[in-house]
């Protein structure tokens, strides 16, 4: 969001995917984009829903996929989450900042089920809305967060209730919320709530994480994610909410979202409700993620942030690269970003972006998401080690945002190699377990596999591999994924 520091066909689709998509069409033809409704009849504004009840809430939360059982939890010398029935969790994320403030109910669910489609299971999303959106900080009900302006102590229950029905939806279709309390701002400045914050004090704001502690403690799909943009001189505000939150939310994990080039341990390392790391770049994400690898504390994390769709010129290319060097590089998961699917064109910003959410819904970028869940999720990701001391890919690494990466499984079983262009690599075939290595280019921008030439190789020397031509979008990005087999 580079407001918030960012004033910033596919032929093998799914069946499911498809299906979404027409969805997509369809309801675009029905209705306008955001809050609001284009000729046709109002939505009314939904009655306030309790805070779901103790005695009922399940100790854990099955998920309709079937595919993860919330809530999620860290595990001693492990460098990703797990979940309840002790499946490694791969975040694939997408950012929804404006979600809870800008959408009716109706496109709240729109937009869930073409993410879901996708492969998506993570969000990003402000509980509380300073600037992005149409009337914010109310939501697209008319209803604010806070009977009296900018007063946490004043929370509005009618507010709440949306909120809370947005989480619910969120969890009934597999989704982890990453749940920002209350969204910094880039610079500290108006885009965020830092100075309302400060004006508030320490004592209103530990009240404030006491009522979203109560209030959501049985919510097992939420990682609170704290901060927003931004260093805070003062720590204060953000750790009272932290720490009113988990005065009844003993379960949550936190997280927190810095400044950009700040990684989470890195400004909030000696807090003791930081559980998982996260990096937050616009540079080389490999270095960024190879340096939270290497430190001692061994942290899970993922790419919160990097370039977002649609802004700072990125290409889908770029998209990928940053993805992939995350990845690849001892990431347990990683954020994508699209303006204006983050802020479900508000009114007033990135002026220049003339596509609508829905149409966004599938754009290149989202597609390449895709395409990397379905490279990753049917192999045992979580057991991929990145190739620092390059023992694996050997040559044509280059450098900066162009830097080839590779990752080998612990087990010496399967590897995975991006580029970001057209070059020659040469892989040390001997690291594999072998006795052979079938070795296959997968097309990151369609999904398809096709055969290497000469395939399969003896495990043992080095291997040179080149592609043959440019992807099927037109780009010289690849992925070349090396399995041992008999």
């Amino acid at each position: 969001m580079e407001e918030r520091n960012r004033a910033t066909n596919v032929w093998r689709q799914s069946l499911r995917f498809t299906i979404a998509l027409l969805a997509c069409a369809w309801v675009a033809v029905l209705y306008g984009d955001g809050g609001t409704l284009n000729s046709a009849p109002q939505e009314f504004a939904p009655t306030p829903m309790p805070a779901p009840s103790l005695a009922s809430a399940p100790e854990s939360t099955p998920l309709a996929s079937g595919s993860v059982t919330f809530p999620l939890h860290t595990e001693a010398g492990k460098r990703y989450l797990v979940d309840a029935a002790a499946k490694p969790f791969f975040l694939h994320g997408d950012t929804a900042w404006s979600l809870i403030v800008q959408l009716m109910r109706k496109n709240v669910d729109l937009y869930l089920d073409d993410r879901r489609a996708q492969g998506f299971n993570t969000l990003l999303i402000n509980l509380l809305e300073h600037k992005f959106a149409n009337n914010a900080p109310k939501n697209a009900y008319g209803q604010a967060p806070f009977l009296v302006s900018g007063d946490f102590s004043t929370p509005n229950e009618q507010y709440f209730a949306h909120a809370d029905w947005v989480l619910q939806r969120a969890a009934e279709k597999g989704f982890l919320v990453l749940l920002v309390p209350a969204y910094l701002g880039y610079g500290g400045g108006d885009e965020g709530w830092y100075q309302e914050m400060v004006a508030n004090g320490s004592t209103k704001l530990r009240n404030y994480g006491r009522y979203l502690g109560q209030r959501y403690k049985n919510f097992t799909n939420i990682l609170w994610t704290h901060g927003g943009d931004y260093n805070p001189p003062n720590k204060d505000v953000v750790r009272a909410i932290a720490d009113g939150i988990h005065e009844y939310d003993s379960r949550s994990l936190d997280s927190a979202h810095c400044a950009p080039e700040t990684a989470a341990v890195d400004y909030w390392g000696a807090e003791s409700w930081l559980q998982v790391n996260n990096i937050y770049t616009y540079n080389t994400v490999y270095s960024a993620a190879m340096q939270q690898y290497e430190r001692p504390e061994k942290l899970p994390f993922f790419m919160i942030e990097s370039t977002y769709e649609n802004e700072h010129s990125v290409s889908e290319q770029g998209l990928r690269t940053q993805s992939y060097q995350a990845l690849l590089s001892g990431a347990m998961g990683q954020v994508f970003g699209n303006a204006p699917i983050w802020y479900f064109n508000a009114s007033g910003f990135f002026p220049s972006i003339s596509t609508k959410w829905r149409q966004a819904l599938n754009s290149h970028g989202s597609q390449s998401m895709m395409h990397v869940h379905n490279l990753f999720t049917p192999r045992r990701w979580w057991t991929l080690e990145p190739d620092s001391s390059r023992m694996i890919l050997t040559g044509g690494l280059r450098s900066g945002k162009d830097r080839a990466v590779a990752a080998l499984a612990s087990n010496r079983s399967f590897a995975i190699a991006y580029m970001p262009s057209i070059r020659m690599v040469t892989m040390n075939l001997g690291q594999f377990a072998g006795p052979k290595v079938n070795a296959r280019w997968y097309d990151p921008t369609n999904g398809t596999f096709s055969r290497v030439a000469g395939s399969p190789f003896v495990a043992s020397g080095s291997q040179p591999f080149r592609p043959i031509g440019n992807n099927a979008n037109g780009f010289g990005d690849w992925v070349l994924v090396l399995e041992s087999i008999q």
